[in-house]
C-alpha cells in the first residue's frame, strides 16, 4: 500500500472518483477538473492510495475552511474521502483494507505540517456514504448537525475554535408564467455534477416554458448568499440529490410543474 500526492498520471481517475467504468460518471462533464484547477492554488490537498501494483484504490481531498461549507478559522475541511467499493465493477471492493485509515492519517499529517489548528469532516448520521461513525473511530467529535448531516472535527491545538455549518439561507423566486429550474453547482463532487447536467438537459426539452438558472457556487459570494454548494430547485421545491435522481425522474418532476401552467 502507498499513499501519495495526486500526480498527473492519476488525475483523470481522481476527477471521476475512480469510476472509469461508470456510465453515470460520463454525464458529469468537466466540472470537477475546473474546480480542481481553481482550488489547487488556494490550499487544496489531494492524496491518493495505491495498491502494491500501482492501481489507484482511493482518494481524499481537503481544503482551507474559508473555501468550504463551514465556518471556522485556521482549519482544513475534508470534503470527500473515497475508497473504491463496487463489488462488480472496476477494481472491485477494496474497502475495509486500511486504505481509508491511511488516507485520513496522511491528510491529518499534511494539515498539521501546514500549521492548521485542526481538521474538520462531514458525515451522515445513517450507515451509507460518508458515515459519521467512521470518523468517530479515529478520534473525531461531533460539533454541529444539520438534519442527517453531521459536522465533526479533530483539534490539534487547545486554541482551536469549533467550526459550524453554514446553513441554507435562500430559495429561488418563482417566475410568473414559467417553470424555473435552479441548479447550484460547485464542481467538487462528480455525483452532484451529474445532477446539474441532467437538470440542464431535461430543462431544455420544454422550450420556453422552462427557465434554467445556473448558480455558480465556486464563486464564494454566491455560496454565502445561498448557503448551499449544490442543489436543485424546481420553482421553490428542492429536489433531493443524494443519491443522484435519474434523468427521467428530473424530467418527470419538471413536467408536473409545466402541466400546472396549462391548467
Amino acid at each position: 500500500m502507498k499513499v501519495m500526492d495526486l500526480t498527473e498520471e492519476y488525475k483523470k481517475l481522481y476527477f471521476i472518483c475512480l469510476e472509469d467504468w461508470s456510465e453515470e460518471m460520463k454525464e458529469a462533464g468537466n466540472h470537477k477538473e475546473l474546480w480542481y484547477n481553481e482550488m489547487k492554488d488556494k490550499g487544496l490537498g489531494v492524496k491518493i492510495s495505491l495498491d502494491d501494483s500501482g492501481v489507484m484504490t482511493g482518494m481524499i481531498q481537503y481544503i482551507p475552511i474559508e473555501y468550504s461549507f463551514a465556518e471556522g478559522s485556521n482549519l482544513y475541511v475534508i470534503s470527500c474521502i473515497w475508497v473504491h467499493g463496487n463489488e462488480e465493477e472496476g477494481i472491485g471492493n477494496v474497502q475495509k483494507k486500511g486504505y481509508g485509515k491511511e488516507l485520513l492519517k496522511a491528510a491529518e499529517d499534511d494539515v498539521k505540517a501546514k500549521g492548521a489548528l485542526g481538521i474538520v469532516a462531514w458525515g451522515l448520521g445513517v450507515d451509507m456514504f460518508m458515515p459519521a461513525d467512521w470518523y468517530r473511530k479515529y478520534g473525531y467529535e461531533e460539533v454541529d448537525k444539520d438534519g442527517i448531516q453531521i459536522l465533526l472535527w479533530k483539534p490539534f491545538d487547545d486554541n482551536a475554535i469549533p467550526p459550524k455549518w453554514i446553513r441554507q439561507k435562500k430559495k429561488p423566486e418563482k417566475t410568473p408564467g414559467k417553470v424555473t429550474v435552479t441548479a447550484l453547482l460547485n464542481g467538487w463532487c462528480p455525483s452532484q455534477n451529474v445532477v446539474f447536467e441532467r437538470a440542464k438537459r431535461a430543462s431544455s426539452e420544454f422550450g420556453d416554458k422552462v427557465i434554467f438558472r445556473k448558480i455558480n457556487t465556486m464563486n464564494r459570494d454566491n455560496f454565502l448568499e445561498w448557503g448551499l454548494t449544490d442543489g436543485l430547485f424546481i420553482d421553490r421545491w428542492q429536489m433531493l440529490t443524494g443519491p443522484p435522481p435519474s434523468y427521467e425522474e428530473i424530467k418527470k418532476s419538471i413536467a408536473k410543474r409545466v402541466k400546472k401552467l396549462q391548467v
